[in-house]
């Protein structure tokens, strides 16, 4: 596995290059990944719109931030994306937000069809579901920790879902956004912090 993500991280690009990629493929009527169908398209270049406005109003209190900040061990996030995926369009404006408020944090991307070993390795549900956080200790080369593919609270509204209707619909799915949306990326902002503090205590110790 640690060889999956010594060649991943070789390809990896960080964010300032992955919104750089969004707006390319956007602006030339294109995806990442092995499809190129109609739908995917469209959905990058909805995400490119969703990213850009996430940038924007993700916000994260003084209290929070302080949180944050005080982890003090050089990690690398490294992010398995594409970019039709929804969810990561919510999801990698946050996790950005939240690297860029600790110098501790370094943060990269891969595309999951370039990288299947590494995707492989960190399966959900034995699904190849993404976006995926892999946290890695710089010093040790380690996984400590990984997260993704949804907040907590989204991922709890999916597995009911799934549990009483067995896939999710297209209804469903744009409750989902509608999710997001209202939770202006709290959730998601909560559950890393989460981590940090479980990681500091492991660190401490």
């Amino acid at each position: 596995m640690e060889l999956f993500i010594k060649e991943s991280l070789k390809k990896a690009i960080n964010y300032s290059n992955y919104k750089a990629l969004m707006k390319h493929l956007a602006e030339n009527h294109k995806t990442t990944g092995i499809e190129q169908t109609e739908a995917l398209i469209n959905y990058t270049k909805l995400n490119e719109r969703r990213m850009k406005r996430w940038d924007k109003t993700v916000k994260v209190t003084e209290a929070i931030k302080a949180d944050i900040q005080k982890f003090n061990k050089p990690m690398t996030w490294l992010v398995i994306t594409e970019s039709w995926c929804g969810d990561a369009a919510h999801v990698l404006p946050v996790i950005n937000k939240i690297a860029e408020l600790n110098d501790n944090i370094d943060l990269k991307f891969v595309l999951r069809d370039e990288n299947i070993e590494l995707m492989d390795a960190f399966l959900t549900n034995g699904g190849r579901s993404i976006p995926k956080v892999i946290m890695i200790d710089n010093e040790t080369g380690k996984v400590v920790n990984t997260y993704g593919p949804r907040p907590s609270e989204a991922t709890n509204l999916v597995n009911r879902f799934k549990s009483k209707y067995g896939a999710l619909t297209p209804e469903f799915k744009e409750d989902l956004q509608h999710w997001y949306n209202k939770n202006k990326g709290q959730n998601i902002v909560a559950d890393i912090t989460e981590i940090l503090n479980q990681l500091s205590l492991v660190i401490s110790q």
